[in-house]
Parts: C-alpha cells; sequence; structure tokens
C-alpha cells in the first residue's frame, strides 16, 4: 500500500500531523503500538493534570473554606479520595481519546495498530505489512530513563503505572528535576503525602529561569517537600532497608520510589542510518533528519519534551509538505508546569540574554496587588517581562500565579507580533482580572507601575 505520507506515533504530533495530513488531502496512515493519543492523553499531560487538580481543590477546602463563608465542613472528615479522583482523570481521558479517534477517521486516516519498522528511505513494516510512502513522520515520543538503582520492581513506580494503583503510598521518593518530577512531588505533599524529591544535579526545572526555579524551590520547602540535591549518584546507589530508602547520608521513610527523570527519545527500529545525539533524532530547522523526506517531530528530537510544541512541529511538517516553508522560532515555544501556583515562561532567560550580551531590563509586577487575586484567594505570584533597554522591545516573559498557564498565551501574543513594553502598557485590560498585571508590568517597564 502506498501513502503520500505514513506517520509513526499517535501522540499529540502524531494525530496533530496525521488530522493536518487528512485536512491538506494527503493520503495518510498513522501506526501506533500502543494508545490513540500517546503518553499525553493517556498517562501524561490529561490525566496528571487531572488528579494534580483533585489535590489543589482537596487542599483548598481545608485551607480557605471557611474564609470564603463555606461552613459547616468537619476538617477531620475530609480525605482524598484517590480512586474517584483516579477515574475522574480516566474518563476525560476516554472522552479525549474518543475524540481524538473520530477526528482522525473524519479527515480519512487509515490508523494501523502495530509495531512500525523502518525498512527503507521509503517504505515502513508493520505487523507483516509493508507499506510505502513519499514522505515518512517519526513521532514516536520519549520515556523516563530508567532507575539504575537495583531496587525491588514492587518499590518502583513508572509514570505510565502510576494511574494503575489502587491506593497512594504514605511516603514517597520521587526522582528527577524536571516540571513533571516537581508536580509529582508536590502532588504528594498537597494530599498530605510525607515526600522526598531527588534532584540529580544542583537546580530544578533546568529549562526554566533560575529566577522561577528558585521561586519555586522555596515553595517546594514551603510545602514541606525535602529536596535534596546533586543527588545522581547517591540515587544510583539507594537501597531499602526496611521501610526506608538508604540515600548517602540520608535514611528517607519510603514505601514507593516514583521514576520522573529526564527522558530520552523512543526510536522505533529501523534498518537505515539516522542521526543519533544523547539519545534523540537529529533535526534541521524544517525537522527533516538525515533523509529529506524523513521527519521527527515531537519529543523523539529531544528540541522540546512539551505536547503543545510536538503538535506544532506536526503541523508545520505537513504545511512544509505541501510547500509552505515556516520555520518555528523555539523561543516562543511556551513553557508550562502546573503546580501550585502554576510556573509559565515564554522568550529569553536572563541568563540568556547575558550570554547574548544583550542590555536588558526586567519589570516585575505582584499578583498581591491585584484585586481580582485578592478576591480569588490567591495571591502568590507575578509576571515579569524581561524587555531589551533601547527600544524595550518584549523578549521573554516569566509568570507564576494559578493560572499562569493560561495567562502566558497573552504573552505569546506579544512576543508573536515584536511588540513593546509600551504596547503591553497601552493595551487595556478588563477590571478586575488578573491579566491587569500585564499592564502594570508594562507600566513598570515605561516608567511607573499604577496600583504599586
Amino acid at each position: 500500500m502506498e501513502y503520500d505520507v505514513i506517520i509513526i506515533g499517535a501522540g499529540p504530533a502524531g494525530y496533530v500531523a496525521a488530522i493536518r495530513a487528512g485536512q491538506v488531502g494527503l493520503k495518510t496512515a498513522l501506526i501506533e503500538k500502543k494508545h490513540i493519543g500517546g503518553m499525553c492523553l493517556n498517562w501524561g499531560c490529561i490525566p496528571s493534570k487531572a488528579v494534580i487538580e483533585s489535590g489543589k481543590l482537596y487542599r483548598r477546602i481545608l485551607n480557605d473554606a471557611q474564609a470564603f463563608g463555606v461552613a459547616g465542613i468537619e476538617k477531620e472528615k475530609i480525605y482524598f479520595d484517590w480512586k474517584q479522583a483516579r477515574d475522574r482523570a480516566n474518563q476525560i481521558v476516554k472522552k479525549l481519546t474518543s475524540g481524538v479517534a473520530y477526528l482522525l477517521k473524519k479527515n480519512g486516516v487509515e490508523v494501523i495498530n502495530g509495531e512500525a519498522r523502518i525498512t527503507g528511505q521509503n517504505s515502513v513494516t508493520v505487523e507483516n505489512r509493508s507499506l510505502t510512502a513519499r514522505n515518512i513522520i517519526i513521532a514516536t515520543g520519549s520515556y523516563h530513563e530508567p532507575l539504575k538503582a537495583k531496587l525491588p520492581a514492587e518499590k518502583v513506580v513508572e509514570l505510565d503505572r502510576f494511574f494503575n494503583l489502587d491506593e497512594l503510598p504514605q511516603n514517597v521518593v520521587v526522582v528527577g528535576e524536571s516540571s513533571i518530577a516537581v508536580e509529582m512531588a508536590q502532588f504528594f505533599a498537597l494530599i498530605d503525602r510525607k515526600v522526598a524529591l531527588l534532584v540529580p544535579g544542583e537546580r530544578i526545572m533546568p529549562m526554566a529561569d533560575e529566577y522561577l526555579a528558585k521561586w519555586m524551590l522555596s515553595k517546594l520547602k514551603k510545602d514541606k517537600v525535602e529536596v535534596i540535591f546533586n543527588a545522581a549518584q547517591m540515587a544510583d546507589d539507594s537501597y531499602f532497608e526496611g521501610n526506608s530508602l538508604l540515600v548517602g547520608e540520608y535514611r528517607l521513610p519510603c514505601d514507593v520510589v516514583i521514576n520522573a527523570k529526564l527522558r530520552k527519545g523512543v526510536i522505533p527500529p529501523m534498518d537505515i542510518a539516522l542521526e543519533i545525539k544523547e539519545g534523540f533524532i537529529v533535526t534541521n530547522e524544517y525537522f527533516q533528519t538525515s533523509y529529506d523526506n524523513i521527519f521527527a517531530v515531537g519529543d523523539v528530537n529531544g528540541q522540546s519534551m512539551f505536547a503543545h510544541v510536538g503538535s506544532a512541529q506536526g503541523y508545520h511538517t505537513i504545511n512544509f509538505i505541501k510547500g509552505v516553508k515556516e520555520v518555528l522560532d523555539p523561543a516562543r515555544y511556551p513553557l508550562n508546569m502546573y503546580s501550585d501556583p502554576e510556573v509559565a515562561q515564554i522568550g529569553k532567560t536572563e541568563a540568556q540574554l547575558k550570554e547574548e550580551g544583550i542590555d536588558y531590563k526586567v519589570s516585575e509586577f505582584p499578583l498581591s496587588a491585584n484585586g481580582k487575586a485578592m478576591t480569588e484567594g490567591s495571591t502568590e505570584g507575578f509576571v515579569r517581562i524581561l524587555s531589551e533597554k533601547k527600544y524595550g522591545q518584549v523578549l521573554g516573559v516569566q509568570i507564576i500565579s494559578h493560572n499562569a498557564t493560561d495567562m502566558i498565551a497573552e504573552a505569546a501574543a506579544f512576543l508573536t507580533i515584536e511588540a513593546t513594553v509600551y504596547d503591553v502598557a497601552q493595551t487595556i485590560h478588563a477590571h478586575p482580572t488578573l491579566s491587569e498585571v500585564f499592564m502594570e508590568a508594562g507600566f513598570a517597564a515605561v516608567d511607573k507601575a499604577i496600583h504599586l
């Protein structure tokens, strides 16, 4: 069977590419060996954020119900129902994956279940079927590196098995430094578990501005998460002694270890040689690999670990195949973290601006001075704008807020049109809204904030 494009992997990068290919009239096959929606929809972005929201609501009821005038709650009777939270997450997953399957069918995409093997520049085999295509897109995603320590299998929980747990342990050790590791550690803290975070290197959130990472570290400590840095070797040599995990000089109460280490690309089996570097497929600015008709999009190319970036890459790759040559700017990829409060970032970090020798200015406005934040009882956080000093162009935006992952879209628009802080200050925002902090940060960069 011959196709215009064969896509391997049905996560956010692959299924978006497939739907787009169907929309523009390409004969398309989408190969997936597990589940439509990939990691993100089935055991990553969607279910994890669903249970995190459950944890946030549980914590807010305990802490804030009385202040908001909600009476009659007996705190001693409130507990976190993991099974109900998990079932709710699974219902959302089922609804979304069914929706994706419908869209694939609607756009004429042939979905083939099985493991694909790339046998040539234009050929793929799957389940004893030989397929050919003018173009091949690899969208196989990524997976956490395994723990090196020889721990009992029943004590280690990979994130794709997390939602199979019938009960949540009381004492948890999370290994990792990424946003996922921080989210998981904070989730357990929100629901009254004792949790430690083993960070392989010297900082958490390596992709974020150091200012955000330091703020979140302070927040984790406030939430009573024990954070241990430079723990790579200690974690590799850790072992259980009774109900404790011995990690170097630390004895940590531990029922399970959650593996949230950084991920490497899932490279499909192939009979051709593609350039691989540090566990990811190397691509050019158009996501082409060593072969100009074979593309790699999403986590597997190592440019980003975020679903929205993979989707954008898949969409742009199909447009490229159809003759539309556009280059995605990595500086305009939003970084989102669904912590409490949320963290979001787009554009350059301070470290990048210093490295590039750019003369910049920092303007910041706190949520504690925002009327809407006060009414919602969510005043932790700020908006921070990094702008070029001479002309005031917005070069980066950082947000900590309970809805930062939504607010960052406005910052993305500012960067897309190369707006200045003067544009930000002159953009009228409805009152009272959290988004007013953008305007105030813009005023702070131009002259002085109005409400500070």
